[in-house]
C-alpha cells in the first residue's frame, strides 16, 4: 500500500477527477465571467468587444460604491455578531440546565431556506400588522417605522434576520471547538481559583482562536458575496438603501440584460473578496503564521 501510495503518478490519477470538477465548476465560470465583462453583450445576441469599457465603468459607477459599502457594513456587522456567537457558546458549553434544548433551538435557522426566512421577517416587519410593531405600540409608541421601506433603517432591519440565520452555525462550530478542551484545563484552572469569566477569557477564548479566526474570514466573506435574503426582503429598495454587490450585479445582468457589465461587476466583486480575504487573513496572523 505504501508503494502504491507513494507513486506520483497513481497519486495524480485519484486527484485528477477531483481538479477536473473544481476546473469546470468553479475556474472556467470564473475566467468566462472576466471575459464576458470585456464584451458589450446582451445574453442573446453577438458579444461586441469593447475592452476595459465596462471595467472603467464600474469604478466610476456611485451606485456600484453605494452596494459596495453595504456589503462592507454587512461584513462589519457580521464580524461584530461572533462575539455574541461565541458568548452563547460558552454559555452553553458550561453544562448549563436545558442547554442540549437550547442547542436544538438555535439550529432551527438552518433548516429553513433563505425564502422562507425573508418571508417570516417580512410579515414581522410588516408596518401594518407584524409583530414587531404590534409590540412597539402596546408598550406606547406611536407611529412605529416601515422597517423595510426607510432608506435610513432598512439596511439594519435587514441584518437582524441575517444574524438569525447563521446563529446556529457559528454557535455550533464554537461549541465544537469549547467541546474539545480537555477538562482537565479548566479542572486546573479552577482549583488555582479562576473565576468562570478567566477561564472564558484567559482558558478557552487562546485555545479556541484558531477557530475564531476561520469564523471571522467566513463571515467577511459570506457577507461580501450575499445575496438571496436580501433580494427577497427589498430587492435592494427602498431607492437601492438595501442594495448589496451580489444584488445589484443581479439585477445588471438579468433585469437590464447588460450581461457585459454584470459580468464585470461579478469579477470586480471576486477580486475585492480576495483582497478583503488576504487582508483579513493577514489582520489575524500570529507572528508565527506571518513568518511561516
Amino acid at each position: 500500500m505504501n508503494k502504491v501510495m507513494s507513486n506520483k503518478w497513481i497519486i495524480a490519477l485519484y486527484v485528477l477527477p477531483a481538479l477536473l470538477l473544481i476546473g469546470i465548476l468553479i475556474f472556467i465560470p470564473l475566467i468566462l465571467t472576466g471575459y464576458y465583462g470585456l464584451m458589450d453583450w446582451d445574453g442573446v445576441g453577438a458579444m461586441e468587444f469593447i475592452g476595459l469599457d465596462n471595467y472603467i465603468a464600474a469604478l466610476q459607477d456611485l451606485k456600484f460604491w453605494d452596494s459596495a459599502w453595504h456589503s462592507f457594513l454587512l461584513a462589519i456587522f457580521s464580524t461584530l455578531s461572533l462575539g455574541i456567537y461565541l458568548a452563547i457558546s460558552l454559555i452553553l458549553a458550561s453544562k448549563i440546565k436545558g442547554a442540549d434544548l437550547l442547542r436544538k433551538i438555535y439550529l432551527i435557522p438552518m433548516l429553513l431556506s433563505s425564502v422562507a426566512i425573508a418571508q417570516l421577517w417580512i410579515k414581522v416587519y410588516n408596518p401594518s400588522n407584524g409583530m414587531l410593531n404590534y409590540l412597539l405600540m402596546a408598550i406606547g409608541v406611536e407611529n412605529p417605522p416601515a422597517w423595510l421601506a426607510d432608506t435610513s433603517i432598512v439596511l439594519y432591519a435587514i441584518f437582524i434576520p441575517i444574524l438569525w440565520q447563521y446563529a446556529g452555525f457559528y454557535i455550533l462550530i464554537y461549541y465544537a471547538a469549547l467541546k474539545n478542551i480537555p477538562e482537565s484545563i479548566i479542572e486546573a484552572a479552577r482549583i488555582d481559583g479562576a473565576s468562570p469569566f478567566q477561564i472564558a477569557y484567559r482558558i478557552k477564548l487562546p485555545l479556541i482562536m484558531s477557530v475564531v479566526k476561520v469564523t471571522i474570514v467566513l463571515a467577511v466573506v459570506g457577507s461580501l458575496k450575499y445575496f438571496d435574503l436580501i433580494y427577497v426582503m427589498t430587492g435592494g429598495g427602498p431607492n437601492g438603501a438595501s442594495e448589496v454587490m451580489a444584488s445589484y450585479m443581479y439585477k445588471l445582468a438579468f433585469t437590464s440584460k447588460d450581461f457585459g457589465y454584470g459580468s464585470a461587476i461579478g469579477f470586480l466583486l471576486l477580486i475585492i473578496t480576495l483582497i478583503v480575504t488576504v487582508i483579513v487573513r493577514k489582520a489575524t496572523a500570529t507572528k508565527e503564521e506571518i513568518q511561516y
